[in-house]
């Protein structure tokens, strides 16, 4: 390489360092030619002929839909059950006072202990193979649900259900971030994550137009029959959703897109480009390494990893607790139970939207800490006037809304930050798995802390909220200090030329732990 060169290659890094971009620093893409003129940093110089803007419309078309479409299921099918109680499911399977926080409590044992391993599988199986077939799984699981009739059948079906669904929604956000570079996530994170409220939106309204149906159909008929009527309804229509997810397991297991090397759609120069981009954000992908015991421990024991754990458990309290209860607590304000249903669906609505605001402006900004913390604040400022306010049911019913608003659009921008700041299949994988997994405890907490006893305020209730969103503030403010620290380290030992003895070789198969790399704040 001439000086001139070097004077450029040079100058390109010093300006990429003291910009306000934190992506990887210089390195070298896939097929590099070390003696061209080009700019080793450029790497749409080398790919004259593509359209970069019609080859990411490529992938959002063949990667997101179907993303979204197993998650919106998955979902649906999760919390269907908050619905159906609203509707008498207590009272028709005798679940007693504390059978429904048992039957939500079970499905989480299943889904902590195994995301993991489905992780795993998902790379050796491919993401098409195991995601169609987890779907069809949790699918049937859920057609047999809505046919139990007793406690112990409602228990078994909750506890293979989290069986099945437990490799679902880390591989739908691990395969995103295999595809895009991390200044284009957080928006299709959240996309992907706002299936969820719809999903909700979607399930309230749905049964609360069953409820209303054969609610006219019986206005003659004894209370007690009308009452069973609707509830098995309920029951059955959680077993037709089930159905349709099966249906739909084969269609998406041929849309389902692979990793950016395997799949069809893209032409060879495309896979190329693909990889370049990702490359000059995340460095090597390693796809073709296997993942083994010891590199799954030495990820989880990263401080990153084990903070981004602590993030999500204190979001996911929170959340399970509203998509869990939500209609209950809607309830205590004197709501029959179809409009109650039907008053559940706008707190959605409005998370959908207020989260993707956000995630659009975050990914313009490039930033994710000061949009997280501003997230997590209104969702504590909703649960606060939960907590106070008891006797203004239109301030009550507003406070909804700031919960759901907060707490949804801040979940997506925890999992998008501490996943895409990973680099490399293997520890995007136990990273993401390892966060997800170690936040499903809060589902475990969210089960037992609203119970019957409690209503109408709740007290304990909206005070594990409060602590749990506490928790997430606390260590999301940790880790952003933890990676803030470490760039300005890497920077000083860049500038001391600490590095040069490494090889290129080494440096882009470190991942994050690469010294160019930078942490996105």
């Amino acid at each position: 390489m001439s000086a001139h060169a070097k004077n450029e290659v040079s100058g390109s890094i010093e300006e990429t360092r003291s910009s306000a971009d934190v992506e990887k620093q210089p390195g070298l893409s896939p097929s590099v030619d070390l003696g061209s003129n080009v700019d080793k940093d450029d790497y749409k110089a080398r790919f004259p002929n593509i359209n970069e803007a019609k080859v990411i419309r490529k992938i959002d078309v063949h990667l997101v839909p179907a993303l979204c479409m197993i998650y919106l299921l998955s979902f649906l099918d999760r919390v269907n059950i908050s619905n159906a109680v609203i509707f008498g499911l207590t009272q028709d399977l005798d679940l007693g006072p504390h059978g429904y926080n048992v039957a939500l409590l079970v499905f989480f044992v299943p889904y902590i202990l195994f995301e993991i391993p489905s992780n795993a599988l998902l790379k050796r199986f491919r993401p098409h193979v195991w995601m169609s077939l987890c779907m069809f799984l949790f699918g049937l699981i859920t057609l047999l649900q809505g046919l139990t009739r007793s406690l112990s059948g409602l228990v078994a079906a909750r506890f293979f259900l989290g069986l099945a669904e437990c490799g679902v929604f880390p591989a739908c956000f691990y395969l995103i971030a295999m595809w895009y570079p991390r200044a284009e996530t957080q928006k299709r994170f959240t996309f992907l994550f706002g299936s969820s409220a719809f999903a909700g939106a979607f399930g309230a309204c749905s049964r609360a137009r069953s409820g209303t149906w054969t609610a006219r159909g019986l206005e003659r008929v004894e209370m007690g029959v009308h009452h069973r009527a609707i509830c098995m309804l309920t029951v059955y229509r959680s077993a037709a959703e089930g159905g349709v997810t099966v249906l739909l397991s084969g269609v998406l297991y041929f849309i389902i897109a692979d990793f950016p090397e395997e799949v069809a759609w893209l032409d060879v120069e495309e896979k190329e480009f693909v990889k370049a981009r990702l490359y000059e954000d995340v460095g090597d992908s390693k796809l073709e390494d296997r993942l083994t015991a010891k590199g799954m421990l030495e990820a989880m024991l990263d401080w990153k990893i084990l903070a981004s754990g602590f993030m999500y458990i204190g979001l996911n309290t929170a959340m399970y607790n509203f998509a869990y209860f939500a209609p209950t607590i809607i309830q205590t304000f004197g709501y029959d139970a179809i409009h109650t249903q039907l008053l559940s669906v706008p707190p959605w609505a409005c998370a959908f939207v207020f989260a993707m605001l956000t995630a659009v402006v975050s990914d313009w900004a490039r930033k994710r800490f000061v949009f997280l913390v501003g997230c997590i604040t209104v969702s504590l400022t909703g649960f606060i006037i939960l907590l106070v306010v008891h006797d203004h049911r239109h301030l009550q019913y507003g406070a909804l809304f700031l919960a759901a608003m907060g707490g949804f659009s801040a979940m997506p921008i925890v999992l998008c930050w501490c996943n895409t700041n990973l680099g490399g299949h293997h520890r995007r994988a136990v990273g993401t798995a390892y966060q997800i997994g170690f936040g499903g405890f809060g589902g475990i907490i969210a089960a037992f802390s609203f119970v019957a006893k409690d209503a109408p305020r709740f007290t304990p209730g909206y005070s594990v909220c409060i602590a749990s969103l506490s928790v997430a503030l606390v260590s999301s403010t940790v880790y952003f200090v933890g990676v803030s620290r470490e760039n300005r380290r890497r920077d000083t030992m860049q500038a001391a030329e600490a590095y040069v003895h490494l090889p290129d070789d080494e440096k882009k198969r470190m991942g994050d732990l690469d010294p160019d790399y930078r942490y996105f704040t």
